[in-house]
């Protein structure tokens, strides 16, 4: 959820001792259950701080992904490695853009912990919204695509891709809201007034529709990987974070970073769309509605409201595990900062949207 820079996630190194791989037992597994499979294998685990640690398997004629759960202990609805395959097979199944899957494991004596393996998809990923390492005439083609993408996930019959189960339908809003609530003042360190506005306000003004989806959770371009030279998605990753939600929801997550300065995910608020080749939020909003059939976005602004809310409760308790000293990175303990500034912003929405100043 949390910033990432491609320093941090780009390339493969040696896994540390207490993620180490056990070549052998895995060439055994994958001999066994992954069709077309032929050793010897190398393992190198991608870089970063993905919850999921992710390696790459290379042999000879393949690459392949293998994304297990950490070692220890777990809180129970976290680090579902079963409900991503899940549901990655059942997208492929739909011909939608994701890796293609091989197996689940969810026996814990072969690496440790439960794990699934999936193709090695070779593109681009960009890590800042803005696409500097892209001609401005290619910024738009790459945006279109992108947002066509998130239109054809929502656009996915969930009961005929088998994913009736996959979550709760309808209220999505109220049990979102009630959910970040409850962590935000468990993770609580401060009194900041826009956060309990938000939390008193958001669970009275919810869209009324009970419109259900298939929903990524944490969709932008660094969860996608792109053609190498053409504007198309070969792959969306990480769906840590999926369920059945409503998908405006998931649509205006993605548009928050027209609202962000630079250094917050590259966002690109103050900047010049126009000049930058990159479409403005209308054209964006436009694109998705077309390809949705959507007459508009009527909730924009409470969507908004709603998405910065959750980050700001998100990032808030990573920070309050960095106090406690249990965070997985050293730049958690930064984050505190941020929380009132995206409480401002959040509320700042939900005035628009109507909510008493």
């Amino acid at each position: 959820m949390t910033d990432k820079k491609p320093a941090d996630f780009s390339g493969v190194g040696e896994a540390p001792d207490h993620l180490a791989i056990d070549a052998g037992a895995l060439t055994d597994y994958m001999k066994a259950h992954v069709a077309g499979f032929a050793g010897p294998i190398e393992i190198g685990k991608f870089k970063g701080g993905q919850s999921n640690p992710t390696y790459l398997i290379s042999t000879p004629s393949k690459k392949y992904v293998l994304r297990r759960k950490p070692p220890g202990k777990l809180l129970p609805s976290a680090h579902a490695v079963e409900r991503e395959y899940r549901v990655m097979t059942a997208l492929d199944g739909q011909g939608f853009p994701v890796p293609k899957t091989y197996a689940l494991c969810e026996d814990d004596a072969v690496v440790g912990t439960a794990f699934f393996i999936m193709d090695f998809v070779d593109g681009r990923i960009f890590w800042d919204s803005g696409l500097p390492e892209v001609d401005k005439s290619g910024r738009a083609p790459l945006y279109h695509a992108l947002i066509g993408t998130l239109a054809d996930l929502h656009n996915v019959d969930h009961k005929a891709a088998g994913l009736e189960d996959y979550g709760k339908p309808g209220n999505y809003f109220e049990r979102q809201v009630g959910r970040w609530s409850k962590q935000y003042k468990g993770a609580e360190t401060s009194n900041i007034n826009e956060m309990n506005r938000l939390i008193e306000w958001l669970p009275t003004a919810a869209p009324n529709d009970d419109a259900t989806s298939i929903v990524h959770g944490d969709f932008r371009f660094d969860n996608a990987i792109m053609h190498p030279t053409e504007p198309k998605t070969l792959a969306v990753l990480d769906w840590e974070l999926s369920t059945l939600g409503h998908p405006l929801a998931d649509f205006t997550y993605f548009l928050m970073v027209y609202f962000f300065p630079k250094d917050v995910r590259g966002g690109l608020a103050g900047l010049d769309l126009i000049d930058l080749g990159i479409p403005p939020l209308d054209d964006a909003v436009r694109i998705y509605c077309e390809r949705t059939g959507r007459d508009g976005v009527p909730d924009l602004d409470y969507c908004l409201a709603y998405n910065m809310f959750r980050i700001a409760a998100i990032i808030q308790g990573v920070y309050a595990r960095a106090l406690q000293g249990n965070a997985s990175s050293p730049e958690a303990t930064k984050m505190g900062a941020q929380v009132q500034p995206l409480a401002a912003l959040a509320w700042s929405f939900a005035k628009r949207a109507g909510a008493d100043s």
